[in-house]
C-alpha cells in the first residue's frame, strides 16, 4: 500500500538512518509497508527543529494556526477513504471502525481546535493595604495562557488517527510545535497525518515525526533538551519511566495511561443497555482499548442473568476479516499481543475463573485473533481482575450491596473511566460521585468530547479534550500592575 516512507524533520522528508523494517497487517499478516528507523541524532534534529520554529510559531495570529487546523481538517475528511484503508491495514480495525472512530475523529479533532479560544482572562482588581515599596494601593492583573514550547507526542498504536490528532491539534493550536513520535506497530498513518498538514501549510519545523522499533528513538525524543512537555499515551509502566525522565529536568507532562475499568450493575439495571455497553470490549479495537468496561461487578440478583446474557453477545459477534462489512470484531495488533492475551485467559483458569465463552483461538486462515472471552466467579485479588489485559477478555465479580460495589470498584491501581448501571438515577449519580476515576459514565459507555479526559492514580497524569487539551498544553502567566 505504500513504499518505503521517509522521516518528517524540519518540512523536509528524511532518509532514515537506521533503514526500515516491515509494517504488517495484522489480519492478513501481509506486509503494509516500510516505516523508517531513525537514529538518535536525527530525533535530536527534529527536537532542534521544532525549536527553531517555535519563535515564529508561537507569535503567529492565532486565527492564522486556526486556519491552518481547519485545511488540515478539510484534507483528512476528503481522503478519509484512503487514508481508513491504511489504518484498517495498520490496526486490524475493521473499515467502518477505522473511517467512522479512525480517521473520523482525526479531522473532527482538527476542525474541533480550529476555533479560536480566548488566552487571556482579567483578574478583579486588588486593594493592597501596603505593597511591596510600603504604599498602599490598586493592583490590577491579567491571566494570559502562553504554550509552553516544544512538545514531543508519543502516541498508541490502537489509533493512529485520533490519538496523534488529539495532541498535535490542541498543541498547535496553543502556539507549541511538536516532535510525534508515533507507535512502532503502525506508524504510516501518522506520516499521512504530517502530509495533510504540510498541505494545509504548516510552516517547516512547526511538525516533525519520527519513527523506530528500537526504545533509544522514544527516550531520545523525551529526552531531547530542546523538548518542553511530554503528551503520552501508553502503558503505565512506560509512563512511569517517561516521568521518572521528565522529572530530571522538570519537563511537563500529560500522561493517558493504563486502565482497568469497573462497570457497576445493579439489580434493577437494564440488562440490554448494560450488556451492549460492556460488550463494546470484545468488539471495539478488540478491546484494545483503556476505556473498555473489563471489569464488571455485578449485583447478585443479576449476576446469573447478565453472565448468561453477556455470553450470548459474546458468541453472536462474528470475528473475521476487517475489510468484511459484518465483522464485529477484527484481530488484534500483533502475533505478541495475541500470545500475551492469551496467557491472561489461561492464568485466570488456573486462578479459579470459569471460562463461560472463548478461550480458544479461531479458526481462521490468517490473522491475529482472539476470540471475545468471558470469565465469570472472579474475584477482585485475581490477576486477570487487577491487570490490564488490553484484549477482548471481559472478567465478571459478583457483589452484595452498594457498599461493597464501591469498594471493589476502588480497589485497583487505576482510575480512568468507571461506569455505573442502574435503574435508580440518584443512587448512579451518587455512586458515580464515589468512584475514584477521571470520569464515570451512567447508564452508557458514550462520551461527550468536550468533557475533560484523564485518569486518577496510575491511569494517568491532567485532563485533555475540548477546552481542556488547550489549557493541558499551556502555562498560565500573570501580568501584574498598578491601578
Amino acid at each position: 500500500m505504500t513504499a518505503r516512507q521517509s522521516l518528517f524533520v524540519g518540512g523536509s522528508w528524511v532518509e532514515p538512518d537506521g533503514g526500515h523494517y516491515e509494517v504488517i497487517d495484522p489480519a492478513s499478516e501481509q506486509t503494509v509497508g516500510w516505516a523508517p528507523e531513525a537514529s538518535r541524532d536525527q530525533v535530536l534534529a527534529a527536537g532542534a527543529a521544532a525549536r527553531e520554529a517555535f519563535g515564529p510559531w508561537s507569535r503567529t495570529p492565532p486565527e492564522e494556526r486556526a486556519a491552518m487546523l481547519g485545511r488540515a481538517a478539510g484534507i483528512i475528511a476528503g481522503r478519509l477513504k484512503e487514508y481508513a484503508e491504511l489504518a484498517r491495514a495498520e490496526t486490524g480495525a475493521t473499515t467502518g471502525t477505522a473511517r467512522g472512530m479512525q480517521v473520523g475523529v482525526a479531522a473532527a479533532r482538527f476542525r474541533r481546535y480550529a476555533r479560536v479560544e480566548p488566552a487571556e482572562w482579567a483578574i478583579p482588581p486588588q486593594i493592597n493595604e501596603a505593597g511591596p515599596m510600603g504604599k498602599a494601593g490598586v493592583m490590577g492583573a491579567l491571566a494570559v495562557r502562553q504554550p509552553v514550547g516544544v512538545v514531543t507526542c508519543v502516541t498508541s498504536y490502537n489509533n493512529p488517527w485520533a490519538n496523534p490528532a488529539g495532541k498535535v491539534a490542541p498543541a498547535l493550536a496553543m502556539g507549541n510545535t511538536v516532535v510525534v513520535k508515533p507507535a512502532p506497530q503502525d506508524p504510516l498513518s501518522v506520516y499521512r497525518m504530517a502530509q495533510a498538514l504540510e498541505e494545509a501549510g504548516v510552516p517547516p519545523g512547526v511538525v516533525n515525526v519520527v519513527s523506530g522499533r528500537s526504545t533509544g528513538v522514544g527516550e531520545a525524543a523525551v529526552a531531547s533538551p530542546d523538548v518542553d512537555m511530554i503528551s503520552f499515551t501508553g502503558s503505565t509502566a512506560v509512563g512511569q519511566r517517561i516521568a521518572e525522565v521528565c522529572g530530571r529536568d522538570m519537563k511537563r507532562q500529560l500522561m493517558e495511561l493504563g486502565g482497568k475499568g469497573a462497570a457497576l450493575v445493579f439489580d434493577d439495571a437494564d440488562l440490554g443497555s448494560a450488556v451492549a455497553g460492556i460488550g463494546t470490549t470484545f468488539s471495539f479495537y478488540s478491546g484494545q482499548i483503556c476505556t473498555a468496561p473489563t471489569r464488571v461487578l455485578a449485583q447478585r440478583g443479576v449476576y446469573d442473568r447478565l453472565v448468561e446474557q453477556l455470553a450470548s453477545y459474546a458468541r453472536w459477534l462474528k470475528i473475521g476479516d476487517p475489510r468484511e462489512p459484518d465483522t464485529v470484531v477484527g484481530p488484534v495488533i500483533s502475533a505478541r499481543h495475541r500470545d500475551r492475551v492469551e496467557s491472561y485467559v489461561e492464568l485466570g483458569r488456573k486462578e479459579g475463573a470459569v471460562v463461560v465463552t472463548g478461550g480458544e483461538r479461531p479458526d481462521l486462515p490468517s490473522g491475529f485473533y482472539v476470540a471475545p472471552t468471558l470469565l465469570a466467579d472472579c474475584t477482585n485479588d485475581m490477576r486477570v481482575v487487577r491487570e490490564e489485559i488490553f484484549g477482548p477478555v471481559v472478567a465478571v465479580v459478583p457483589f452484595d450491596d452498594e457498599e461493597e460495589g464501591i469498594a471493589l470498584a476502588n480497589d485497583t491501581d487505576y482510575g480512568l473511566i468507571d461506569y455505573v448501571w442502574s435503574g435508580d438515577v440518584a443512587r448512579a449519580f451518587r455512586v458515580a460521585r464515589r468512584l475514584r476515576a477521571g470520569g464515570v459514565g451512567v447508564n452508557t459507555v458514550g462520551r461527550n468530547m468536550e468533557a475533560p479526559f484523564g485518569g486518577f492514580k496510575k491511569s494517568g497524569v491532567g485532563r485533555d479534550v475540548g477546552s481542556y487539551a488547550l489549557h493541558a498544553y499551556s502555562e498560565v502567566q500573570a501580568i501584574v500592575w498598578p491601578g
